[in-house]
């Protein structure tokens, strides 16, 4: 993994949702939307591919990597575009987005026309794991990102992804055990799920769910010849996960600082 990254992730997590990096910044930039399952992201990076900007919010728009929520998608980018453009003082132009591996060419087109009706020019796509690996530079090993409500998994040989796959299970499966096992509606399982608090119970919950994430890892991974594992996305921020799934695939599994925003950033680093 690319030593920077954590510096970036760090900066990511300082400057989302707060003012910009970089005061009266006038210079070009990289920006990304990312539509999860989850959290809606949208990303400014400078000219050095550098966070300079972004707003960050929960919203079920997507499901299973499926926009299902569509004008209500185009108003939160809008909105978001609209709040960072007043922040940083000049218009944000063209952005790139992403997709789960494995959807249809329907649903990544209407991935696509999410971003131009939000007022942005759709300069790339790229599946999420291609994505997270622009920002963590993995040169042989394999990025899985656990979203809201798929995993992906990406095989890197040689700094290129030469494997995707893409199974429904992710956060929202997580609080669905939670909301079930605690009799509590969905919002309040997504509350709990967060909170620092509940994190012992809250594991000793979801350990299930967090298995057959490692399952569905190791069952796309045994073909190839591969010595890591790398988390990314929000779900891999819930603690014991790493562990969990390197005691079911047997490899040492990296989960980053602030592993929600890999992806979000890896996607603006498209934007050229």
């Amino acid at each position: 993994m690319d030593p920077k990254a954590d510096a970036i992730l760090a900066t990511a997590q300082r400057v989302f949702n707060h003012a910009p990096a970089r005061k009266g910044y006038r210079g070009p930039v990289h920006v990304g939307v990312d539509l999860g399952t989850a959290y809606t992201v949208l990303v400014v990076l400078d000219e050095d591919f550098r966070p300079l900007a972004g707003r960050y919010q929960f919203a079920q728009i997507v499901r299973d990597g499926l926009v299902v929520d569509y004008f209500g998608a185009i108003k939160l980018v809008s909105q978001m575009k609209e709040e960072l453009e007043a922040q940083l003082g000049f218009p944000l132009t063209t952005a790139a987005t992403s997709y789960p591996p494995g959807v249809s060419p329907a649903e990544v087109r209407a991935t696509q026309n999410v971003v131009i009706a939000a007022g942005l020019e759709c300069s790339r796509f790229v599946d999420e794991p291609t994505a997270a690996n622009a920002l963590l530079q993995v040169d042989n090993g394999v990025v899985v990102d656990v979203g809201g409500g798929t995993t992906g998994v990406a095989v890197v040989e040689n700094g290129q992804v030469i494997y995707t796959a893409d199974e429904p299970t992710g956060g929202t499966h997580f609080s669905l055990v939670i909301a079930g096992a605690l009799k509590v509606p969905f919002e309040r399982a997504e509350e709990i799920k967060t909170d620092p608090a509940q994190q012992q119970m809250v594991y000793s919950l979801v350990r299930p769910v967090m298995q057959k994430v490692g399952t569905i890892v190791a069952r796309h991974i045994q073909a190839f010849n591969v010595d890591t594992i790398y988390l990314v996305g929000g779900t891999s921020m819930m603690p014991g996960i790493g562990e969990v799934v390197s005691e079911i695939t047997g490899l040492p599994t990296v989960v980053p600082k602030h592993a929600m925003f890999v992806t979000p950033i890896g996607i603006a680093m498209q934007d050229r």
